[in-house]
């Protein structure tokens, strides 16, 4: 089996709280990832979903070093980079790089769109000499669909999606192999979310890029994954092809996210049975016992709050060939038909043209 060209394993970020001024003593910990495992291989796109606050951005800045992680590996391309600093460091960031969520303050607005892109080459400058810069430049901004006279300008003379474009040909600027998209398209226009998700679809294909891709709208992960992780609480719940997680979901948070996918034929959605979650989602500075979404699932027993479940293929499963037969953290994982119109399965969701 080919090698991963990223595995994260037992990845944990704690921020510590504390009490007292002169004296301070920490007082607990907000656990914004609790023990997060997954692979990504080379020209893969993995996308990563929940709901706000679960860890999915915290994940993304420690893969990009932004974020040390408290404990767990990073691994790329078999080296842990977690354990590694100056001029090691510097050459592994390189080929990861970020693509972030905000266009409007990811671009530095005192600076024009050839200083921005160019930047990093002066943090690498082996990359591209200071003669070839501006040509580089320019055919990133051609590669992202910008006319490359645009060099001269300011953030502020860009749309949203333009910027976001910027933000990419930045991220393209050293040739990395890995992009971490954080929610790349959540603050666009509906019709320019398609034209970003279209463009980083080419890219993949084009600059041979492995890409994490966080975002809320199941939808485009759907459009744009090869396989989906769902997270809750700071940890991955579910995670499998595609057409596992969205048709066959095994674990009860994946249905109920998947139940609210807005379906686009008025006569599915209205003989489509909604799964609607009791309370809120519970503090990470108090995260229950056991599973974790016990507090808010309909099938919690007493083995739930006894046990944390290990996401693995459910026991029931494992000796099938079925798309059933994927990870999932739940002592009592089982399919569900989320919608009517898709008999043991979810709606596929609308995707952008």
């Amino acid at each position: 089996m080919v090698e991963p060209i990223l595995e994260v394993g037992g990845l944990v970020k704690h921020y510590p709280l504390t009490q007292g001024v002169l004296f301070k003593r920490q007082v607990g910990a907000v656990k914004a990832v609790d023990g997060v495992d997954f692979t990504l291989h080379k020209g893969e796109t993995l996308g990563i979903v929940g709901e706000s606050g679960c860890g999915k951005s915290t994940v993304a800045k420690m893969l990009v070093n932004l974020e040390r992680p408290t404990q767990g590996l990073i691994k790329y391309k078999g080296e842990d980079i977690t354990k590694l600093s100056g001029k090691a460091l510097k050459s592994v960031r390189r080929n990861i790089q970020m693509v972030f969520q905000d266009p409007y303050t990811s671009l530095n607005p005192r600076m024009t769109v050839g200083d921005i892109i160019g930047e990093p080459y002066d943090i690498h400058p082996e990359v591209a000499p200071k003669g070839d810069r501006r040509k580089k430049v320019q055919d990133l901004l051609d590669v992202v669909g910008l006319n490359p006279e645009y060099i001269n300008r300011y953030p502020h003379q860009f749309s949203g999606g333009q910027r976001q474009r910027i933000g990419i040909a930045r991220g393209l600027a050293l040739r990395p192999e890995v992009i971490v998209a954080d929610e790349p398209v959540s603050a666009l226009d509906v019709s320019v979310q398609a034209q970003v998700i279209n463009l980083l679809d080419r890219l993949q294909s084009d600059f041979e890029l492995s890409y994490l891709f966080i975002a809320h709208d199941l939808s485009i992960v759907r459009h744009i994954s090869d396989r989906v992780g769902v997270m809750y609480l700071g940890r991955i719940v579910e995670i499998g092809k595609d057409a596992e997680i969205y048709d066959h979901p095994t674990h009860p948070y994946t249905q109920a996210l998947l139940s609210a996918v807005p379906v686009p034929d008025p006569e599915a959605r209205e003989h489509r049975e909604r799964i609607i979650l009791a309370g809120d989602v519970p503090s990470p500075t108090n995260i229950p016992s056991g599973c974790r979404f016990r507090t808010r699932c309909w099938k919690a027993r007493e083995r739930c709050a006894l046990e944390v479940p290990a996401l693995a293929v459910p026991a029931e499963f494992r000796h099938t060939n079925g798309p059933e037969a994927h990870d999932s953290a739940c002592h009592f994982a089982e399919t569900l038909s989320v919608s009517p119109s898709t008999p043991g399965g979810a709606v596929p969701p609308e995707e952008p043209e």
